[in-house]
């Protein structure tokens, strides 16, 4: 399991910018079972995103093909971390 966390280096004006090409990166990533959850981080300095995949390797290859990360905007940090407990509902969700 992975934590994606994403830190806007650049004003939300340029932010704002990428925004559809995000949401579509994000939706892809989404129908393939690999993003879970994701979110604004408040105050909006940038975002979070959990998934999952075989790798470190694999997520951070991923992570990087955000928009925001490819177009300079943001950067990412890809936080690996093993589920030791989960909620009914959430652990049927997970690989």
């Amino acid at each position: 399991m992975f934590i994606i966390s994403i830190t806007y280096v650049k004003p939300l004006e340029e932010v704002d910018k990428h925004m559809d090409a995000h949401w579509a990166f994000l939706e892809k990533y989404y129908e393939a079972d690999v993003f879970l959850i994701w979110g604004r981080k408040v105050p909006r300095v940038g975002g979070i995103i959990i998934g999952q995949a075989d790798s470190l390797k694999i997520m951070q290859k991923i992570a990087n093909e955000d928009p925001f990360v490819t177009e300079g905007v943001a950067t990412v940090e890809v936080t690996e971390f093993n589920v030791s407990k989960a909620k009914p509902g959430i652990k049927e969700l997970l690989r």
